[in-house]
């Protein structure tokens, strides 16, 4: 599976992003509303974002996603964990926009665009989530993730960080909420 395709619809263009892409991306990430229910709230600062950022390129699969209409950098999304055993999963993640885009139909119309090329060659998307991370939790039930009974436990700053973990099938987004017209 490419992890790092070009996606695009008539609204967005996804592409691999670049270390070129740190100014636009900081100038969203700097916001700490878009932090502010994850359970790593402090991202929004320079030196834990440059971490994030370098994480991004150095294991690949990170998405730059593009308002076509202004061609600025809205957000950023990420494939990462590929598997081919049981039919094949990807966990899709690490996702966020600017605030201004919030409610707008950007997630959806991103996920549409990931979860169709992942779904050429998976059988399964696993998502992951900190548990108080509401507004997350809610869009992925929107596109149809169901929450499973996997969960992860991290540690941050010497705190406990619950992630639950969502999946969706092929044949759940098939049918599901992302396609229906």
């Amino acid at each position: 599976m490419d992890r790092q395709p070009t996606l695009e619809d008539e609204r967005l263009l996804l592409r691999p992003l670049v270390a070129d892409d740190w100014d636009e991306l900081f100038a969203i990430a700097s916001d700490p509303a878009v932090w502010e229910q994850h359970p790593y709230h402090d991202r929004w600062r320079k030196e834990v974002f440059a971490e994030f950022f370098a994480d991004a390129l150095d294991k690949g699969g990170a998405l730059a996603i593009i308002d076509k209409t202004s061609g600025a950098i809205i957000g950023s999304s990420r494939f990462q964990g590929f598997s081919e055993d049981d039919g094949g999963s990807v966990e899709i993640g690490w996702t966020f926009f600017a605030p201004r885009f919030w409610g707008k139909g950007i997630n959806p119309a991103a996920k549409r665009l990931m979860l169709a090329h992942a779904f050429q060659y998976v059988g399964r998307a696993d998502f992951l989530v900190g548990e108080t991370n509401y507004r997350s939790r809610i869009a992925l039930e929107n596109i149809g993730a169901q929450r499973s009974r996997r969960t992860e436990l991290r540690q941050y700053q010497g705190k406990r960080a619950l992630h639950i973990a969502y999946e969706l099938t092929r044949e759940a987004f098939e049918s599901g909420p992302l396609n229906a017209e």
